[in-house]
């Protein structure tokens, strides 16, 4: 089994794809979203790891038009804990440290960390664990990465500081990808969809209280505008429900009376 991340061991994509799929199965690392998607829908992965959304930063709006694009199908979703750990060489000291680099998400999630090291440069990276990687390869004595301790472990680095990001109660939603249909073994009570509306005067607020009769809960909301179509915009909903059936009608009712629907995923609420 190939399962496609974004990024390289001891990332945070890849501590899902562990999480979920277990340490047999096989990782093909990406360096962008977009590879991610690309390599599902080709069939080179059976699987495919994404980042949705996260507690502190909120919605990746492109890897939902990734979705979209690439007729991909939302098998799973996965809550990971994030924690941001300061690491380098064996021996270092964070006063040894000049710089520290990491993703920007990362650096900003540990921003009043730093404050009390305020000789510390702090650079955007292109990944976590990637500069954990260089550290280690290229013994960069005066540089610290932000990195799971799984990174630490993978390249042999020495954690100074554990879970330093300012909010403690920090969550980044993933889901988990496949090509085709996913078949349901189970009455699903989570589903992600888009709907492209009509253009007409509150037709949005119309679709919300209808959605709303039914008894669905909406957990996200985000709007894009239709390209070809001048002002008018797609919705990418996460519903939550109880009943599947009113699910089911409330789509009915979307595709007769609001505007055109695409279903992603109909699966378990992790959360």
């Amino acid at each position: 089994m190939q399962i496609a991340i974004q990024g390289i061991p001891g990332s945070f994509h890849h501590q899902v794809a562990l999480n979920v799929f277990g340490a047999d199965a096989g990782i093909l690392g990406f360096r962008i979203f977009e590879e991610v998607a690309k390599s599902v829908s080709k069939g080179e992965a059976e699987f495919g790891v994404l980042a949705i959304e996260n507690s502190i930063a909120g919605a990746i709006l492109p890897n939902y038009e990734l979705i979209d694009r690439y007729n991909l199908r939302i098998k799973d979703e996965y809550y990971l804990p994030i924690s941001h750990n300061l690491m380098a060489l064996p021996g270092r000291e964070i006063n040894n440290l000049l710089e520290v680099r990491s993703h920007p998400m990362a650096l900003l999630q540990c921003k009043k960390f730093f404050e009390n090291h305020p000789a510390i440069q702090l650079i955007d990276d292109v990944d976590t664990a990637s500069v954990a990687k260089r550290i280690s390869e290229e013994k960069l004595s005066g540089i610290g990465a932000i990195a799971s301790k799984t990174a630490a472990k993978i390249y042999d680095l020495e954690i100074l500081a554990e879970d330093i990001q300012t909010v403690k109660n920090n969550f980044t939603r993933f889901i988990i990808l496949q090509k085709d249909n996913v078949n349901l073994d189970f009455v699903p009570n989570k589903a992600s969809i888009k709907v492209t509306v009509k253009n007409s005067k509150g037709i949005l607020a119309k679709l919300l209280t209808m959605m709303s009769d039914y008894g669905l809960d909406l957990s996200k909301i985000q709007s894009i505008p239709v390209i070809e179509k001048p002002w008018e915009y797609a919705f990418f909903i996460d519903t939550q429900f109880d009943d599947y059936a009113a699910f089911q009608n409330a789509i009915q009712e979307i595709n007769n009376n609001f505007g055109e629907v695409k279903i992603f995923g109909e699966y378990l609420n992790r959360k």
